[in-house]
């Protein structure tokens, strides 16, 4: 997923990535790379440094995984409400 709002992963947007995630008992984790974190922990998301543009893999598993991607794709594609 692209980081497409033009803050990046602020304080405000990964707040709302991590409560959108703590709605789902799957894990989601998120990252630039090979090392991924948990989505539902802001400090987490936080030290990603995600800038506009970024490209970050998010690897859900669990019961509601299919749902819980779809809601993270979906506040991705909405720029976290910010545009």
């Amino acid at each position: 997923m692209e980081v497409k709002n033009r803050l990046g992963l602020h304080l405000r947007a990964a707040s709302a990535l991590a409560q959108t995630a703590a709605q789902f008992t799957s894990k989601i984790m998120i990252g630039p790379g090979k090392d991924l974190v948990n989505a539902k922990s802001m400090t987490s998301l936080m030290m990603l440094g995600a800038a506009q543009g970024s490209k970050l893999k998010v690897r859900t598993e669990g019961t509601d995984a299919r749902e819980a991607l779809k809601a993270v794709q979906a506040l991705f594609d909405a720029r976290f409400g910010e545009e």
